[in-house]
């Protein structure tokens, strides 16, 4: 419970208005997943049953998360997010098998964060034809792992198949379709590894490029 000057500098923030819809979001909040701190709206999450939210979760407006309904028949949670998680405005989460998420981990908005593809264009030697729609194209799907303490910045995109290690860091309008290994920062499209946290030195070094 907040205190009389706590509860003062809430509205003294958000005003009248905005602390009126802020109450609304928390009482809704807790009647839907009653570990999580804060879903903010407007959200639109699909298939509620299928997704584990840890204690203390905070979003941004406009979160998107679903589980295809096609695979719930299969093992659950589909969609599991550990304590401690912040995602900002926008971010979409969709699952057909399984995206996990661990502590403390931080998404900026725009992020897009998927297990599945429509179709396959040359991986594992399959080819789905242009002409056939994308919606009746196969499924091709990959678990997604997201370690603690994993920092991810605006824009970017994590594709099938990618575990992300602890304490990465990716950067801004990043398109991750590969792993990336704990404690180093990966930027571009498709994002490759910059640097390595060193615990010797404590310092964050550069990587050198590979060809």
């Amino acid at each position: 419970m907040l205190s009389r000057q706590g509860l003062a500098a809430v509205l003294r923030s958000y005003g009248p208005i905005g602390f009126l819809r802020l109450a609304c979001e928390i009482v809704l909040t807790k009647a839907e997943f009653p570990k999580a701190r804060l879903i903010r709206w407007p959200n639109d999450i699909r298939g509620r049953r299928w997704i584990r939210i840890g204690s203390n979760f905070t979003s941004g407006r406009g979160l998107r998360m679903e589980v295809l309904p096609q695979r719930q028949q299969d093992r659950q949670p589909y969609i599991d997010i550990d304590d401690n998680v912040q995602v900002n405005d926008h971010v979409h989460i969709a699952a057909a098998q399984s995206v996990k998420i661990g502590k403390n981990v931080l998404i900026a908005s725009k992020v897009f964060i998927s297990d599945h593809n429509h179709g396959s264009y040359g991986a594992n030697g399959q080819h789905d034809s242009p002409v056939i729609h994308p919606l009746d194209r196969r499924l091709q799907i990959a678990p997604v792992v997201i370690d603690e303490d994993v920092w991810i910045g605006e824009f970017v995109s994590i594709l099938p198949g990618v575990h992300i290690g602890a304490g990465a860091v990716i950067g801004t309008m990043s398109v991750v379709n590969r792993n990336i290994p704990a404690y180093s920062i990966a930027v571009g499209s498709p994002a490759r590894v910059i640097k390595r946290f060193n615990f010797d030195s404590q310092q964050w070094e550069p990587v050198k490029s590979q060809s």
